[in-house]
């Protein structure tokens, strides 16, 4: 029989002086139906149909009960499976698996807010934890928010000359500085959120100074909310999985060993070739090509930020320790010669 669309199909036709056997060549149906849903201006109503019984009906309201006796932890279908089975369930295991995907309760994603920034407007850095053999090592990341041009490289540790240092190497890759880095709760980076109110965070002495000699404001993410810099933590996943792994395995296999000054010439090549030459899966834009364009946006390069002081220029004022006199206990070689002479 045909449903209510049929019937408004036939009765539409119908008034437009289509025949009844026109009608049935139209809609591929027989004339004698065509006539009785002609006859008639009520739509036919169809009583659902009668759902079929299953071997697990018996047992649904144990289940049930089972997962809400567990909850907010989740019994697998196997351990449930066996003691339904030990019941009399006469069923398999996949029955069970798709009935009991109805009570798991959904998690409720967070939805996805894409935040884009305007060329040089903010780079984003984290840290990425790896194991190069018995040896742990870290990976400095920056990337550029607008054109997702990226830089890293692997060090030792993550103490706050390296970061300052790591920055230096980015701003130097990139060719300026951005308006604003995003970071986490770096320890080298914020010593307190809200110190000084909402928002006031009392920021690494040695980050603020490197910060106002760069030009640069640090910015925090929302706590326990890493999303909000997930340009660089989507990329450390892409270094992992597509570089790190690839590389570490490749030299295992060759028999060679696979230093951290190796390492990083490896990830020179693959950043230059490979991660900022492909095309970016949310801009849809190659990030080389970009920076090309944030680049013109993006703050000059100031002299470089030596022993934790800025150099003002390439002139900058030696320490104060070098302007001493320098004294020794051994005379010149001239003193004992003159000596010997009066003797």
């Amino acid at each position: 029989m045909l449903g209510t669309e049929g019937f408004v199909d036939i009765q539409v036709l119908h008034r437009q002086g289509m025949s009844i056997k026109g009608i049935a060549r139209e809609l591929g149906i027989s004339r004698n139906t065509v006539r009785s849903y002609v006859r008639t201006d009520t739509a036919p109503v169809f009583k659902p149909c009668k759902s079929r019984s299953s071997k697990l009906d018996p047992f649904k309201d144990y289940l049930q009960h089972r997962v809400a006796a567990a909850h907010p932890n989740w019994i697998p279908a196997t351990v449930l499976f066996d003691e339904i089975k030990n019941s009399g369930f006469t069923g398999g295991i996949t029955i069970l698996r798709d009935y009991m995907a109805t009570l798991k309760p959904k998690c409720r994603p967070d939805p996805l807010v894409r935040f884009e920034t305007p060329p040089g407007q903010q780079m984003q850095v984290d840290w990425g934890a790896f194991r190069l053999g018995p040896v742990k090592v870290s990976a400095f990341v920056a990337t550029l928010g607008f054109s997702r041009n990226t830089f890293g490289t692997f060090v030792e540790n993550e103490q706050f000359m390296t970061l300052s240092t790591c920055h230096e190497l980015a701003f130097d890759e990139f060719g300026g500085v951005p308006k604003e880095v995003l970071y986490d709760n770096m320890r080298t980076v914020v010593q307190a959120r809200n110190a000084y109110g909402k928002g006031q965070h009392r920021f690494h002495p040695g980050l603020r100074d490197f910060a106002r000699h760069y030009g640069f404001m640090p910015r925090l993410c929302q706590p326990y909310r890493a999303k909000t810099k997930g340009k660089v933590e989507r990329f450390i996943g892409y270094l992992r999985r597509s570089f790190f792994v690839p590389v570490v395995s490749r030299y295992q296999q060759l028999g060679e060993p696979l230093d951290l000054q190796l390492l990083n010439q490896e990830l020179t090549s693959w950043l230059e070739h490979t991660a900022n030459r492909r095309e970016h899966g949310t801009t849809g834009e190659v990030p080389a090509d970009q920076l090309l364009v944030e680049r013109q946006a993006l703050q000059a390069l100031p002299p470089r930020y030596c022993d934790g002081r800025p150099r003002q220029s390439a002139t900058a004022h030696k320490p104060l320790r070098d302007h001493w006199p320098v004294e020794t206990l051994q005379h010149p070689l001239s003193t004992y010669d003159a000596l010997l002479e009066a003797v």
